[in-house]
């Protein structure tokens, strides 16, 4: 594949707010470029960037604390919510871990909701607490469009339109705040989150504050992502893999430092989306065929999930 060749970009009002023409090209450009990429530009999506900006300033704050005040925060809940120090995690088959720290914010249901006892409450940096506010707003704002896209493609695959929505409901999804340390001389040009699929449904990237994104395209080349000003990218996760019996690919992908990149620091902040955890993942009959029986047992995303954080190392 050519590396001038870049991934689909959708237009999310074409579907929100489009008639029939513009609606249909957009479900018929994810539904495709998902199969095709696994990974999507969107644009139109409705999420302020001056929010964006502004709560990545407010962690690029806390991430320059000094560490022993970081890692207060660090351990808690099997790395669900809160602080996870630099090169803790690792790919699911990569036995060095990644140059990276993160936060992880999750799921906040009222105290009378069914999940509120299953969810570990969110852990805040007492240093900064104007940070819960916008972190927790952009987080909504984010599920707003994750469900759009999970109906835009119920409607490619003429599912119900609540199919891949319903999954996510008060579900388990992390928005994670990441930052990358400059990279050590020695380790550049570094691959600083090493090649791996999401577990989840669908994953949207606010854009990044550097590049490094590639995903691995089917001739087995790095393609990098480059997105414009206030895109953000989807990538189709494992947990969505799964339902649709492979249909949808995981697609792997990695961070690298490239040269152009510098030695600079480097934030991003994806929103993991997740199903709730007792919802089943078993393969969906609209994707099962004598070509292409089941290809996975069944499993509820709370089990799976458990199942891959052990793997990745942020759980014991």
């Amino acid at each position: 594949m050519s590396q001038t060749q870049t991934i689909p970009t959708i237009d999310l009002t074409d579907f929100t707010d489009g008639g029939s023409p513009s609606r249909s090209r957009l479900v018929k450009t994810l539904g495709e470029g998902l199969a095709e990429f696994g990974f999507l530009n969107v644009e139109g999506h409705g999420v302020d960037a001056g929010l964006v900006r502004s709560t990545y300033e407010l962690w690029r704050s806390f991430f320059a604390l000094p560490e022993d005040v970081k890692r207060k925060y660090a351990g808690v809940a099997g790395g669900s919510v809160a602080y996870t120090p630099f090169r803790v995690e690792h790919a699911k088959d990569s036995p060095e871990p990644d140059l990276k720290e993160f936060w992880h914010v999750g799921q906040e249901t009222p105290p009378e909701h069914p999940l509120a006892s299953v969810y570990p409450g969110n852990v805040w940096p007492a240093e900064i607490p104007e940070l819960r506010e916008p972190t927790l707003r952009l987080y909504r704002s984010l599920e707003r469009v994750a469900a759009n896209l999970l109906r835009a493609l119920a409607e490619h695959f003429e599912l119900l339109r609540e199919t891949f929505a319903s999954m996510m409901q008060a579900g388990n999804s992390v928005l994670r705040v990441i930052h990358y340390p400059p990279v050590a001389p020695e380790l550049d040009p570094a691959v600083r989150a090493a090649a791996h699929e999401d577990i989840n449904l669908i994953t949207l990237l606010c854009e990044a504050t550097e590049s490094g994104l590639e995903i691995l395209t089917r001739d087995g080349s790095w393609l990098p992502v480059e997105t414009g000003p206030g895109q953000i990218v989807v990538d189709a996760g494992d947990m969505l893999s799964r339902v649709t019996n492979g249909v949808v690919p995981a697609t792997t992908h990695r961070v690298v430092n490239p040269p152009s990149a510098g030695n600079r620091e480097r934030y991003s902040m994806p929103f993991f989306v997740h199903p709730y955890p007792s919802c089943d993942l078993t393969v969906l009959d609209r994707f099962v065929s004598p070509e292409n029986p089941p290809r996975f047992p069944p499993i509820t995303a709370g089990a799976f999930l458990d199942q891959r954080l052990r793997e990745i190392g942020v759980k014991a």
